[in-house]
């Protein structure tokens, strides 16, 4: 029997994997979380052998929460179930750590095909994003550098999504409910554009921002929020 934890925000698509996977033989769903950050605490509590993951979830994402399953806990494969096949999220959690990947159109064979294949260490993934991944390579693209694209810096699509908020004025409190991450990981993406772009403090970023066209600036400028 293979051990599973799944998370997913949504209460009824959450509670209908449970019920899919406990009719499925091979598999023992061991627990059921509601976020990423409930999703690390439980790997640590219940030792699963396979997490199916999903990504667009409030207090910390799937893609931070499977970089920190994967850090803290090697042994666990995680398996990215979304409606998300984006080149970014597909990026981020690859990035992370899964070794699976599939939308939410799979039926309950697939998933116990990929849950296996995982357990056996190979990587599995949902067709689209297959031929997104050959599309990147064929095209010549590094998928660490995909969603990139077009940025300054090598900032990723989220940095400078975060990046846009900050010329805003946004609060770090602010971009992580827009975002839907938690604030930790709100100021490591900050770090990270910050140190990309050789910034010092939020008035920079301001000045970056408008500079290279990732914000507009406003008639009358607000001093931005001090804090990092």
């Amino acid at each position: 029997m293979t051990r599973v934890l799944v998370v997913d925000d949504q209460t009824v698509v959450r509670d209908g994997l449970v019920l899919l996977l406990e009719l499925l033989p091979g598999l023992e769903v061991v627990g059921a979380a509601g976020d990423g950050e409930q999703a690390v605490a439980m790997v640590a509590e219940l030792r699963p052998e396979v997490v199916l993951m999903d990504l667009r979830m409030p207090r910390m994402d799937g893609a931070e929460a499977t970089r920190r399953i994967r850090a803290a806990h090697p042994e666990v494969e995680v398996v990215v179930l979304t409606t998300y096949a984006d080149d970014e999220s597909i990026f981020a959690a690859l990035r992370a750590g899964a070794r699976g990947y599939l939308t939410k159109d799979a039926g309950g064979e697939e998933i116990a095909r990929v849950v296996a294949a995982v357990r056996g260490g190979a990587t599995q993934l949902d067709p689209a994003v297959q031929r997104r991944l050959v599309e990147a390579v064929t095209a010549g693209e590094h998928p660490a550098r995909a969603a990139r694209t077009g940025l300054p810096d090598g900032l990723t699509r989220r940095e400078a999504e975060v990046l846009t908020l900050i010329a805003r004025g946004r609060s770090n409190h602010e971009i992580a409910r827009e975002l839907f991450v938690t604030e930790a990981t709100v100021k490591t993406h900050i770090n990270n554009l910050f140190a990309k772009a050789g910034l010092r403090d939020r008035a920079q970023a301001v000045a970056y921002a408008y500079r290279h066209g990732l914000a507009e600036p406003p008639d009358v400028q607000k001093p931005p929020v001090s804090e990092r």
